[in-house]
């Protein structure tokens, strides 16, 4: 027979490895787990497939399933075209190039073939090909997939439409089958499986399974699944327990000299970013207020990076599962426990915080990019009474001096709180449009809320088109009936194609008459005042009763329910194992296609975000800003967060650091908290302390509840003053935010980050959640404690430089905490040497800002370079760095004995060359004390410009030497160096 072999460059090798010796027992065992029956490797050669076969059966949570199928897989080498070397084996001669289909099938004989590719070597041991069907699919270098589901009939899995992942793709037409060491015979009990060109290994025991990753480099263990779980409260299990309606799966986590650190696994209000190893996190979306510690909230993000100690080295973990689920963190493992779908595990090598990000958000997608003008500072409340109201505060924070970019209205503005209607008394469009317009006119924009939930209302445009689309939820082939703030509502099924053109179609009726500028979706857990699977109207009397409006009115009946209604396991939802239907829609409830509402509850927030980007988008023909409260997987692809109902509390202020931390984890980089506290009455000194940080949240809003007393920024002259000086320097860094919303959207890196991104092998950085960079070297130390005015800051090694006084210097040779002053006005903002800052000046809005000149600020320390980079767009084409109009700068700079530079390298800068944006100032930072210029040589274009009006300035305090150059006229748009000579 002649051998063909599927040269895909991957390599698997069987070899020892160490066996799993945890063993289970007694009357209470969970699990007994599966051995594996045979090993497989795919069609295309770029993966590895396995049968699992059930070892005994138990009857917890109900019966195991018998068979499963694992898949594991990595992307390699170009399918289609290898270099195989001519080593004396069969094939083809020394230097032929081999054409391969990827689809093809490949059948062989068992044999021992030693091939070069590329300068790699790979082994093929004693296998034997049989026919099989397989997967064609290929993975990202950086990252492995391990996929265990049932063998004999398909599960729910999340749809390809919903979250596409680009880089996996499915073919069912390879044949073929691996089987070790031949026909008939058993797996080995150990093995393991990579790829030269990743750092990622898989190894598994065959019986009972278990399967770790570990890291190839290093030999690190980065997941492992012979974990004790003997303390297990459901009871102990081996490997893995897969139940129709229950999966368990625990690794274990390192101990000893080696610690691990857990981030992620979202969304939860916790004291600390770090999480603690008594965290039980159960995630299953509901609107429970942010101010509820610990509690599952409005968002679920089955994602965590695990940073280690002492190496400093990163590794990112994903379970790609919608179905809600319980995750416990002890001290030596993590125990995953879901009501259904599959186990779908991603492994991100790393090995840096931000490359986990990044590989993480290149599988679910990158956050969008968000319009410039959402960097500005938001002003809403729920309560605004009328227009009069708004015209009010809009005329307060001008009259104080305070930026404002956009005024929100809350459900205030709707008629009986109907989407897409307008109070005919108190906000009628006669009065909102005109309000508008001159919003408009000042460069100033406008929000409105939207909620799912579509009135019943038979006289109701909105709900009598929705009928006629056929686009609710439904529940017993009916429209599920539920309430929300109007009263009764149909909920709209963003899973059924049909809906997009509805909700287009309904934003632009409505901003026909209100040219709104932003969406905000709220309530879309889904949220429901009911719970019930059979809901209908009372038979008399108004529904809701005047003044009960979040009271459920409907008559619900729940003696029909199923096992997904009432599940075996039950979550831990609100901390106390309530019903999945709790004030939400019925588990049973069905969306299109047949699809649960059991499955897919966690993605309604996602698929209305999705549905709102795309229909706002071709609307106003802008990039789009939508604001969601509900998030899962990819939400930042569509949406922007805020973190929900927090309250007016030092708990709150303090916990929003770790949530928004958080988010950017989860690819969601525009996100913020409600400035000054949501829920009850704040405090002057606690508003200040919140602009303070707020300020810099990457979105900056201050929000407040009905009934609370009002705050907005100007109503104390302390706050004023705070406000004034905090979003200052936020306004003066909005080319530096934008940039970065721009690598985000790039790469998927934060904006808002944790000290440990720039520093990760600083282990004193990974327990940090008390402050926060913003990008790479930009850190803000609020105050989170009332009555203080100094604050312990934990500086970093390196040189850093305050921001509100570029004289103030620290040196720090080896990281450390260093109290800092905190007056009431103030919070410490510094900068750390090696950065360049682009800046602007101070402005109302962002649009009057970016027409003023350019400050550049560069940061030096002891014999070090510094970079920067600017990226300038309209601000709100529907893309960022598509077409021809933007530019992208990199600025680098560094101080080599008496000498300073700094140059610029431009891309595309046709663009701001037709903007005649103009370098007006640059600041250096750093020098030594008491240098005085003697030199000063500038070129734009690779020409000598004339400096005989340029002024530069010397300053030195505090051991610290500040130049400030004024009077130039570079153009951003085209390349330029600057030199200075001291003495």
């Amino acid at each position: 027979m002649t051998v063909s072999w599927n040269l895909v460059g991957i390599l698997v090798v069987f070899i020892s490895a160490a066996a799993c010796h945890v063993k289970v027992g007694g009357d209470d065992v969970l699990g007994y787990g599966y051995r594996i029956q045979s090993v497989a490797a795919g069609a295309d050669g770029a993966g590895l497939d396995a049968k699992l076969t059930l070892l005994r059966e138990t009857q917890k949570y109900g019966p195991d399933l018998h068979n499963l199928d694992l898949t594991v897989c990595l992307l390699l080498h170009d399918p289609k075209t290898m270099f195989p070397k001519n080593d004396g084996a069969e094939g083809g001669p020394e230097g032929n190039q081999i054409h391969l289909n990827p689809y093809q099938t490949f059948l062989g004989r068992s044999g021992f073939w030693p091939r070069t590719f590329h300068g790699s070597t790979y082994l093929q041991l004693g296998y034997e090909f049989l026919q099989y069907k397989s997967a064609f699919r290929y993975e990202m270098p950086t990252r492995l997939r391990v996929k265990i589901t049932d063998l004999d009939r398909p599960r729910w899995e999340i749809p390809q439409d919903v979250i596409p992942r680009g880089t996996h793709n499915n073919s069912t037409s390879g044949n073929g089958i691996l089987r070790l060491p031949g026909v008939g015979a058993p797996p080995p009990e150990n093995g393991r499986f990579w790829d030269p060109d990743s750092d990622l290994v898989f190894r598994y025991t065959s019986n009972p399974f278990n399967f770790a990753i570990t890291r190839r480099s290093s030999g690190e263990t980065l997941f492992n699944t012979c974990s004790d779980t003997s303390s297990d409260p459901d009871g102990p299990f081996t490997g893995i327990v897969f139940k129709d309606q229950f999966l368990s799966i625990s690794s274990s986590l390192p101990t000893g000299t080696s610690t691990s650190s857990i981030y992620g696994l979202g969304e939860h209000t916790l004291r600390s970013f770090r999480l603690e190893e008594t965290d039980s996190l159960t995630l299953w979306n509901a609107d429970i207020p942010s101010s509820a510690v610990g509690l599952n909230l409005y968002g679920s993000h089955p994602f965590y990076i695990d940073l280690r100690a002492p190496s400093g080295r990163a590794h990112g973990v994903l379970l790609f599962n919608s179905n809600g689920m319980d995750i416990l963190y002890r001290p030596s493992q993590i125990t995953y426990k879901i009501d259904g779908g599959i186990f779908d595990f991603y492994f991100f090598a790393g090995d840096t915080p931000g490359a986990v990000v990044q590989q993480y958000t290149q599988l679910v997608g990158r956050p969008a990019p968000m319009p410039y003008w959402s960097f500005g500072f938001h002003q809403c409340r729920y309560g605004y009474k009328n227009v009069e109201d708004l015209e009010g505060v809009v005329a307060g924070y001008a009259n104080a001096g305070i930026p404002l970019e956009a005024m929100w209205t809350d459900i205030d503005y709707m008629d009986q709180f109907k989407d897409f209607t307008l109070d005919p008394v108190n906000f009628p469009a006669e009065k909102l449009k005109p309000f508008v317009d001159r919003l408009h006119q000042n460069g100033q924009k406008y929000v409105m809320i939207v909620d799912p939930g579509i009135s019943v209302n038979e006289s109701y445009g909105p709900y009598i088109r929705g009928q006629e689309a056929d686009i609710y939820i439904k529940w017993n082939g009916k429209p599920y009936l539920g309430q929300v703030w109007p009263g009764p509502v149909n909920f709209p099924d963003f899973m059924n194609p049909a809906a997009l053109p509805y909700w287009e179609r309904e934003i632009q009726q409505f901003h026909d008459v209100i040219p709104f500028d932003g969406l905000w979706i709220d309530m879309n857990e889904v949220s429901n005042f009911c719970s019930g699977l059979s809901c209908t109207l009372p038979s008399a009397g108004p529904c809701p009763q005047p003044g009960d409006q979040d009271v459920c009115c409907l008559i619900c009946d729940n003696s029909n329910s199923t096992i997904y209604d009432d599940p075996p396991y039950r979550i831990n939802i609100a901390g106390s194992r309530l019903p999945l239907g709790l004030r939400t829609v019925a588990a049973s409830a069905v969306h299109y296609g047949n699809v649960l509402e059991y499955n897919a509850h966690d993605l309604y927030g996602l698929t209305e975000a999705s549905a709102t980007k795309i229909a706002l988008a071709n609307v106003i023909q802008k990039r789009p800003f939508v604001l969601s409260r509900s998030t899962f997987l990819s939400s930042g692809v569509h949406a922007a967060h805020w973190t929900g109902d927090n309250s007016a509390t030092w708990d709150d202020l303090a916990y929003s650091i770790p949530a928004i931390l958080s988010f950017g984890l989860f690819g969601l980089p525009m996100v913020g908290a409600d400035i000054c506290g949501f829920s009850g009455d704040t405090t002057e000194e606690l508003c200040n302390r919140w602009i303070q940080l707020g300020a810099f949240y990457p979105f900056s809003r201050n929000h407040a509840s009905i009934g609370s007393k009002r705050h907005e920024l100007y109503l104390w002259q302390s706050v004023t003053e705070s406000a004034k000086k905090a979003l200052g320097l936020r306004y003066r860094l909005l080319p530096y935010y934008y940039t970065l919303m721009y690598k985000a959207h790039v790469t998927g890196t934060p904006i808002a980050r944790p000290l440990f991104f720039s520093f990760p092998n600083d282990t004193n950085t990974h327990g940090v959640d008390t402050q926060l960079l913003i990008g790479k070297g930009l850190m803000v130390t609020p105050v989170l404690q009332q009555g203080k005015t100094n604050v312990d800051a934990y500086f970093p090694a390196g040189t850093w430089f305050s921001m509100f006084d570029l004289n103030a210097r620290l040196v720090v040779p080896k990281g450390t905490k260093i109290t800092l002053d905190a007056p009431i006005d103030t919070v410490n903002v510094h900068v750390c040497a090696g950065n360049i800052l682009p800046m602007q000046e101070v402005a109302a809005t962002t649009a009057k800002a970016r027409a003023t000149p350019f400050t550049l600020l560069v940061a030096l320390g002891s014999n070090t370079g510094a970079q920067g980079e600017l990226f300038l767009d309209d601000g709100e084409q529907l893309e960022m760095g598509e077409g021809d109009n933007w530019t992208f700068v990199q600025f680098s700079g560094g101080l080599h004995g008496n000498v300073v530079n700094l140059a610029s390298r431009v891309q595309n800068g046709t663009y701001a060359l037709g903007q005649r944006w103009l370098i007006e100032t640059v600041v250096f930072v750093g020098l030594e004390y008491g240098s005085e210029c003697k030199y000063l040589n500038v070129t734009s274009g690779g020409n000598p410009l004339d400096v005989s009006e340029v002024l530069v300035v010397m300053e030195a305090k505090y051991g610290n030497g500040v130049a400030e150059i004024t009077g130039l006229s570079l153009l951003v748009g085209q390349s330029f160096e600057l030199t200075i000579t001291f003495i």
